[in-house]
């Protein structure tokens, strides 16, 4: 087993040996060097381009000549009065008797309603099986006729949704898939390739704006990062984040991120934990977090005091009412205001200022530490007007030794794990994609197709990042064990999935090249991985 990563029991490592992916709908062996999605013998093209000496470009398209699959109406099962929870909320998937009992209702209205079960395959924490049941109404041949349906549903008083078949994960489905891949030679590769959040870490920018301002030849959209101004700052990394070797957004502790040092001569995928303090004259106290909202923690795996937990919890912002957070210069014009007290500090650390409420402009090149809740007192007795406060941070990888980036690193968050050491290796669990008692999570976010994002390193020592369109009828993107299975016939030694959905993008010589998802078309996200040119 790798030791740069978290151990595994005895049990998930024997899940990883015998592979996430259920069995190929036929026995026929594929091609050599074919892609393992879909149905065996589909029609598949590779076209490759030098971008610049050591960087090509290739386009993968499957099953482009594939006919078009049914469109169809999800619907949203509430509790029901058989639910274990009656109350809960209503969700794409349920227990059977909550699925049978709304079906035997929408019905009764005169519709076409099914059953169907879902069940997932097992991955290398995850044993699978039986999702749950999902309720659906009709087979339509467009997207215009199922929203006429879901609209005369909508009048019958049930909620839902339009999904189009081929996104489900039939591991017999035609495709198509239309999948980009960036792979950079360090032998012959002589550019630079770094990460890049943009000028301050609390806004968004578009991946194509990130890579035009610095004059990229490529790049793609790389970590998680806040969406929803509820839960931080939007744009704030929502786990590791190390820039220009520096650490400026803490780990979701224990999750993996993607290391590239020196312009990604030497890349690996590694998992991270980290510990922080404010120093003063004659005492210390454990920083919480780094440039981001105090008391909202996304994607969890925080302190032991966070709520509901300090496990990661992917898509979830978990609470702590006392907390220390330090600010860095990066983290933008102004630090968040609201209760508790902020030190602020000059260019050598020094206290200029105590101020509270907290938040508001820092002087130019300072920095801050702010305490909420019960961390007030704590502070308050640490800062003394004019005197030094010093804020020590330690990146430690999965084996626990001392991570000390150089200036010419970037780490990059991410999850779940998808291969490691050349084997299928998904930790869907472990990086909190499988939450209790929500199995609709795990079915949009894991088992669903969606456009995705990937990272990794090869046998050779070659960066290779990859997108995959999706919530298309042209391109059907992929599941999580299906990405895992991709990264591997790539070649991939070690591999990790980035952020996804609206966020996927691959910019090459100023263009995006691949079709984001969302409806208004390239998302601004957190920050970028970016292929500079060699300025000799």
């Amino acid at each position: 087993m790798n030791s740069k990563l978290l151990g595994a029991s005895t049990v998930l490592a024997l899940l990883a040996l015998v592979g996430a992916l259920p069995a190929p709908a036929s026995s026929e062996p594929r091609p050599s060097g074919a892609l393992p999605l879909g149905a065996v013998g589909l029609t598949e093209t590779r076209s490759t381009r030098t971008l610049q000496p050591g960087v090509t470009l290739t386009r993968i398209v499957r099953g482009g000549d594939a006919p078009a699959l049914a469109w169809t109406v999800e619907v949203s099962i509430p509790g029901g009065a058989t639910s274990p929870d009656p109350d809960a909320p209503p969700t794409a998937l349920k227990d059977r008797a909550s699925a049978d009992e709304l079906t035997a209702d929408v019905q009764g209205n005169g519709f076409d309603a099914r059953v169907e079960e879902v069940t997932t395959p097992a991955v290398a924490d995850y044993t699978g099986g039986t999702l749950g049941w999902r309720v659906r109404v009709g087979q339509f041949d467009s997207q215009s006729a199922a929203t006429a349906e879901l609209t005369r549903l909508k009048g019958a008083g049930h909620a839902g949704s339009v999904v189009y078949t081929g996104w489900d994960g039939n591991p017999e489905d035609r495709g198509p898939w239309r999948i980009d891949v960036l792979t950079i030679d360090p032998d012959r590769f002589r550019g630079g390739l770094k990460a890049s959040y943009g000028p301050d870490l609390e806004n968004r920018e578009k991946t194509s704006e990130l890579a035009a301002a610095a004059g990229a030849t490529a790049a793609v959209n790389a970590g998680f990062f806040v969406l929803d101004p509820r839960a931080g700052a939007p744009g704030d990394p929502a786990g590791v984040g190390v820039y220009d070797g520096r650490l400026l957004s803490e780990p979701v502790n224990g999750r993996p991120g993607l290391v590239m040092r020196d312009s990604g001569r030497h890349s690996e995928v590694a998992r991270f934990t980290w510990k922080g303090r404010v120093v003063g004259r004659d005492a210390s106290q454990p920083l919480d977090g780094i440039d981001r909202v105090p008391g909202l923690i996304r994607n969890c795996g925080g302190t032991a005091d966070d709520t509901p937990t300090s496990l990661p919890l992917h898509d979830v912002t978990c609470t702590d009412r006392d907390e220390l957070v330090a600010f860095t210069p990066e983290y933008g014009r102004q630090t968040p205001q609201g209760d508790g007290l902020e030190a602020v500090l000059d260019t050598r650390g020094r206290v200029l200022e105590l101020r509270s409420p907290r938040g508001g402009p820092l002087p130019a090149g300072g920095s801050s530490v702010q305490a909420t809740g019960t961390r007030v007192a704590e502070l308050a007795a640490l800062a003394q007007a004019g005197r030094p406060l010093r804020v020590e941070r330690t990146l430690r990888d999965g084996s626990g030794r001392k991570v000390s980036p150089s200036p010419a690193t970037s780490i990059l968050n991410g999850g779940p794990e998808l291969v490691r050491d050349g084997r299928l290796h998904v930790t869907a669990a472990t990086d909190g994609m499988v939450q209790p008692g929500n199995a609709s999570f795990y079915y949009g976010w894991v088992h669903k197709r969606n456009p995705r994002t990937l990272a990794g390193v090869d046998a050779a020592g070659r960066t290779v990042l990859v997108t995959a369109d999706g919530r298309s009828t042209d391109a059907l993107g992929l599941s999580i064990p299906e990405s895992a299975a991709v990264a591997r016939a790539l070649g991939l030694r070690d591999a990790v999935n980035l952020d996804g959905g609206g966020s996927t993008t691959m910019v090459v010589d100023g263009e995006v090249i691949n079709d984001p998802s969302d409806a208004a078309g390239e998302r601004p996200v957190g920050d970028a991985l970016l292929i500079l040119p060699d300025r000799g």
